[in-house]
């Protein structure tokens, strides 16, 4: 526990520039108590109001948390989330990052990741590069993913970049930790193609062979491959199958684990996901948050070359 706490500590000063007489208030559930009570020690050694909610685990990412920790979520300074599944996209984050509530949230974080890999980045350098990547996002009209032979065209015309840096020291400040990723909200009938899933895919994990997914109007249309029928709820309505999100992961510390919170950061990389996009610029509300990374893609943002065969160009 003391090394977690310790490690708590950096993260609470370096990534939300916690000061002594702020309130924090830990949420967590059943799964990473062990976290959330290192959070929630060093929150008390740091000076701060600290409070922890306990709370069961949700089915799904994206899934709102009880009334009562929305609420609280409002009413402090400073929140962070060590839970299985997402609060990245629900209305709970969306309102207190609205209230000016700066909020971390860690969604599938162990105690491994807690202390190694893309948690011990140079956050200065992972903020330069997302903020690069995130103002060609919001300038260009059009991405192109191409991965062995497959060829993905997404609109993200009018849309806004979206930094997750991994430094969130201003009110209202959200995203992920550990983080490193730009990301953006496609038109929701904009995308057209075919892509690879070959790194990892939430509801699956780490994968040994790849996915092959096919995308119309924006859609989901059908997904093939080794345990594709742990993504029907991606095929269930419209909302659900909606491509919702393209990212770019900027961490060099991050490695490919199978745990989408680390696994969409790494250094190269490209996701996209399925459902939600409410929280950054979108309009399409679902069920889940489901996500999907794309091993050395080539990335083309308008008739820019981003990325060649997972090494940044630009």
């Amino acid at each position: 526990m003391g090394r977690l706490v310790e490690t708590a500590k950096g993260i609470l000063l370096s990534c939300l520039d916690a000061k002594a007489g702020e309130s924090l208030l830990v949420i967590t559930d059943d799964t990473r108590t062990e976290i959330g009570e290192a959070l929630y020690q060093a929150g008390k050694a740091l000076g701060l109001e600290a409070m922890l909610m306990v709370m069961k685990e949700r089915e799904l990412n994206g899934e709102e948390p009880p009334k009562a920790v929305a609420e609280a979520m409002k009413a402090v300074d400073i929140v962070v989330a060590p839970t299985a599944k997402s609060l990245t996209h629900t209305n709970a984050r969306i309102q207190a990052a609205a209230a000016g509530t700066r909020v971390a949230t860690m969604p599938g974080i162990t105690a491994d990741m807690f202390t190694n890999g893309a948690m011990t980045a140079d956050y200065d350098e992972v903020e330069k590069l997302t903020d690069r990547i995130t103002k060609l996002l919001s300038d260009a009209s059009t991405a192109r993913i191409e991965k062995d032979g497959k060829v993905l065209i997404i609109n993200i015309e009018g849309r806004n970049g979206v930094p997750s840096p991994g430094v969130y020291r201003e009110p209202g400040k959200c995203g992920n930790l550990p983080s490193g990723e730009a990301y953006i909200a496609p038109l929701e009938d904009g995308s057209e193609g075919e892509t690879v899933i070959d790194g990892s895919m939430v509801g699956i994990g780490k994968l040994s062979s790849p996915l092959e997914m096919k995308i119309s109007g924006g859609r989901l249309c059908s997904v093939t491959g080794e345990k594709s029928e742990n993504l029907d709820v991606l095929l269930k309505n419209r909302e659900n199958g909606t491509l919702c999100e393209l990212g770019i992961g900027t961490n060099e510390a991050a490695n490919l684990s199978g745990i989408i919170l680390e696994d969409e950061k790494v250094y190269g990389t490209v996701h996209i996901a399925f459902g939600t996009n409410t929280s950054f610029g979108g309009t399409n509300k679902a069920e889940c948050h489901m996500d999907g990374i794309i091993l050395k893609p080539t990335l083309y943002l308008d008739d820019l070359l981003v990325i060649d065969k997972g090494v940044f160009v630009v």
